[in-house]
């Protein structure tokens, strides 16, 4: 078995652009982690996905199929660099500077991903470990979801999806409801607006009142549910009455969001609801015998983030899923964005005693 350059991959990774819904460029960046994996630890069975726009690689130590295994899950993909005039260094360029790599991904999460494969190269053949590069985890884990069935064939017996949290267990986060909500008018001349019925303020007035009625719930350790309309779009030119609009609606789920999907829909002003991402919450119990030995901290609260823990629940059972990796979450899709060298060295280093201690 051979080592990997964690520095180095980090760098190569954060200069390759992987915005997600960039299907070639994030496939070519699995590429480079898989080929380096596998060429440091050759005795990994390497399978990939065959969806073109969806790409995904699963990287299995060759072990008796009944043994239950560790799943690291990780991916390639970033949010854009918007205005790259304000960042101070270009998110591209992967600079090694004062102890941190920065660019876009760094942190969220290519640093990860780049331990978890560190690793995996360093277990011993013989340990039951599965390793799952995914794409699209940013846009609703659509990588994630197009690998479930090849993970469902898989004895999992715990997770670990390596996302920033400054190497701290984390011990879950809530769902996202995605919905597209979109109501209709009637186009009219913009000088006599009288005449037609205006979209943009159709979705004006439901939204002016969704803060105050939107049936949002707790729960005692994952927290409130959220809203935030993200996008809103609407009309064509500004002398017109806009016949159509749509906002993009992101609510933060402890539940199955479904009283929140009735709410839009109930209202007089929505003339449809797409639902554009469904992905439930994740939690694992803080006294389960596993997460007891990982040699880090807890977290006592949950992660504001989604991950691809969500789709991968339905299909490992009641596997203990922990998000846990280097990085900041401060400065995930932040401009400037960086990691700490030293976060990720440790990173490897507790990874790598929990696979030696595997199986539990």
């Amino acid at each position: 078995m051979g080592a990997l350059d964690v520095v180095d991959l980090v760098r190569e990774l954060v200069r390759r652009p992987t915005v997600s819904a960039d299907a070639p460029a994030q496939r070519d960046a699995l590429g480079v982690v898989a080929e380096a994996l596998t060429a440091a630890a050759p005795h990994l069975h390497r399978t990939d996905g065959a969806d073109a726009d969806r790409p995904w690689i699963l990287l299995t130590t060759p072990t008796d199929p009944d043994r239950p295994r560790l799943l690291i899950a990780c991916h390639v993909d970033t949010v854009p660099a918007d205005d790259p005039g304000r960042w101070q260094r270009d998110p591209f360029d992967g600079d090694l500077d004062g102890g941190r790599v920065w660019g876009r991904g760094s942190s969220d999460m290519k640093a990860g991903l780049v331990a978890a494969a560190a690793a995996v190269a360093a277990a011993d053949p013989g340990t039951p470990l599965a390793l799952l590069l995914t794409s699209d985890e940013e846009i609703g884990s659509r990588g994630a979801a197009a690998a479930a069935g090849a993970v469902a064939g898989l004895r999992v017996g715990a997770v670990v999806v390596p996302e920033a949290t400054g190497n701290q267990v984390v011990l879950g986060h809530r769902g996202a409801l995605w919905l597209a909500v979109r109501a209709h008018g009637v186009a009219a001349h913009g000088s006599t607006p009288e005449r037609g019925r205006n979209a943009v303020l159709e979705l004006v007035s439901v939204l002016g009142r969704a803060g105050a009625a939107l049936p949002l719930a707790t729960d005692p350790f994952l927290g409130g549910e959220t809203w935030n309309p993200g996008v809103i779009t609407g009309g064509t030119v500004p002398n017109m009455v806009p016949d159509r609009a749509e906002v993009v609606v992101d609510q933060r789920t402890v539940g199955d969001g479904a009283a929140l999907l009735r709410w839009w829909r109930s209202q007089p002003e929505v003339a449809g609801v797409e639902v554009l991402v469904d992905l439930p919450a994740v939690q694992t119990p803080a006294g389960d015998p596993w997460v007891a030995t990982l040699p880090a901290a807890v977290r006592t609260a949950p992660a504001t983030y989604f991950t691809d823990a969500s789709v991968l629940r339905p299909v490992v059972g009641e596997a203990p899923i922990v998000v846990w990796g280097p990085g900041t979450p401060a400065v995930m899709h932040a401009v400037d964005e960086y990691v700490e060298v030293a976060e990720v060295e440790q990173a490897v280093a507790t990874l790598t005693a929990v696979l030696s201690r595997w199986p539990r």
